[in-house]
């Protein structure tokens, strides 16, 4: 354009889509002073809209022009420029930006240019269009992608059980609860111990709701180490940091119109709560290492085993949060609620395990159903389930084999009353804070800081005791 026109720059401003502004996306000014390159980005003016309604280049010249955009004028005078060209880009959507040819030299181009920045206006947009329609293109063909790896991979994994088994008051109010709220986007909080089923409830609530057609996304925050979890939520750019070899896409974006379900989000450090909230809240956010805002439209089921109202008051999780995430609340009863269920789980876990190991089981004995029935199940219906898989490896005729002496083992009591020594007293403080950490060491929520321990000291007493990780 330099060599034919004898112009000092030539610029593109194309349109961002989600901004509604007009960006600097090149830009060939070699004898610039640096004052052109600062305008980044403009809002379009009426005189810019009625230039797209024309479609035809204008000349002008610049310092004359006050209804340029306050920001282009300034430019204007600190780089001396005095004619300019603006050609309109115009594809079949609409308006997508503007070619601007600027020159020191007054009246520098002529109505003898018109035809031929015409064609190349038009040139010009017949190739911008394309290229963002293959951009289009292959960011629904990456989305398509991403989701279909993830849902494979969600496929592929064990979940507790295929569906909700249960006839009693207690679960059939919490289906009473999700039959409400699913119909709508409010945000839901499930808590209930370790076992009970939330992430099948949450589950629950996106196949009865009006986005079941969109994807699933689940993210367990306690299984994932703190430093790694942004990364997860909100995804990385490449070169982020030390090992972001590729661009990443986090939950939130692969749960655009879907619903993403938050595990365990009592385990979420105070570090990263405000960001998370803005997400919940606001609905945007930013990559790690990127600094533009991705805006999405997700439904937030967060789910936990923990007393998130203690936490508040010890300061280990925020209140605001906590507030936009109790929306709905729905309490999920723990199994030792709910024994008129047992038998019926007891039959499907019986009849699924039954189907997948090929087992001929055809009978339940009644004293094992009834021994069953009245355990207490700690760990709620995951451990029923991991129970019974166990009887169905042992059964090798047409009777289930129940190892009901297992009910019965200590390690199953819960313990009561005071232990014989002060060495006993203080392994089983630690192995009880090891387990209402979820088996977190150390950081926020960890056992170090319920015992009121030094990470270093709480490691050397373990080692000590001869505290396992099986323990806890």
């Amino acid at each position: 354009m330099r060599t034919h026109f004898g112009n000092d720059g030539t610029e593109f401003r194309l349109i961002n889509k989600q901004s509604g502004r007009l960006e600097l996306t090149f830009l060939d000014f070699p004898t610039s002073r640096g004052f052109w390159a600062k305008v980044v980005a403009t809002v379009p003016s009426k005189l810019e809209s009625e230039w797209w309604r024309l479609r035809t280049p204008q000349f002008y010249a610049p310092q004359e022009m006050p209804d340029l955009p306050p920001a282009i004028r300034e430019a204007v005078r600190a780089e001396s420029l005095l004619s300019a060209a603006t050609v309109p880009l115009v594809g079949a959507n609409g308006p997508l930006g503007l070619m601007n040819m600027g020159s020191r030299k007054p009246n520098a181009f002529s109505e003898a240019d018109v035809d031929l920045l015409s064609q190349v206006g038009t040139q010009i947009s017949l190739a911008l269009g394309n290229a963002l329609a293959y951009r289009r293109l292959r960011a629904s063909r990456n989305d398509l992608e991403d989701q279909r790896l993830y849902l494979e991979s969600e496929i592929s994994s064990e979940f507790n059980f295929g569906d909700i088994v249960g006839n009693s008051v207690a679960i059939r109010n919490v289906m009473k609860q999700v039959a409400t709220v699913a119909p709508t986007d409010s945000t839901v909080l499930l808590h209930g111990e370790t076992g009970t089923g939330k992430e099948l409830v949450a589950r629950a609530i996106h196949r009865t709701s009006p986005r079941r057609e969109r994807t699933f996304v689940r993210l367990n925050c306690a299984a994932i180490p703190s430093g790694l979890l942004e990364s997860e939520l909100f995804g990385h750019e490449k070169g982020a940091f030390t090992g972001a070899l590729m661009q990443k896409k986090g939950r939130f974006e692969l749960a655009d119109r879907g619903t993403l379900f938050l595990d365990e989000i009592g385990d979420i450090s105070l570090e990263l709560q405000p960001k998370l909230l803005r997400a919940v809240q606001e609905e945007e956010f930013e990559r790690l290492g990127s600094t533009r805002t991705i805006q999405v439209n997700v439904r937030i089921i967060a789910a936990t085993h923990r007393d998130i109202a203690a936490m508040i008051r010890n300061n280990q999780f925020r209140e605001d949060l906590f507030y936009r995430l109790n929306v709905f609340p729905i309490e999920i009863p723990p199994l030792r609620e709910r024994p008129g269920d047992i038998p019926l789980l007891v039959h499907y876990f019986v009849s699924r395990l039954a189907r997948r190991m090929q087992r001929n089981i055809k009978t339940i004995p009644k004293h094992a159903m009834e021994a069953l029935a009245n355990a207490s199940w700690p760990g709620n219906v995951r451990e029923l389930e991991n129970f019974i898989e166990r009887a169905v490896i042992l059964t090798q005729g047409s009777e289930l084999n129940v190892p009901i002496a297992e009910l019965k083992s200590p390690m199953r009591t819960p313990r009561t009353g005071s232990v014989s020594t002060f060495h006993d007293a203080e392994r089983q403080a630690i192995i009880d804070a090891l387990k209402a950490a979820s088996g977190k060491l150390a950081g926020a929520g960890g056992a170090a800081e319920r015992l009121g321990l030094k990470r270093t000291t709480l490691q050397n007493k373990m080692r000590r005791l001869q505290i396992p990780r099986s323990d806890h």
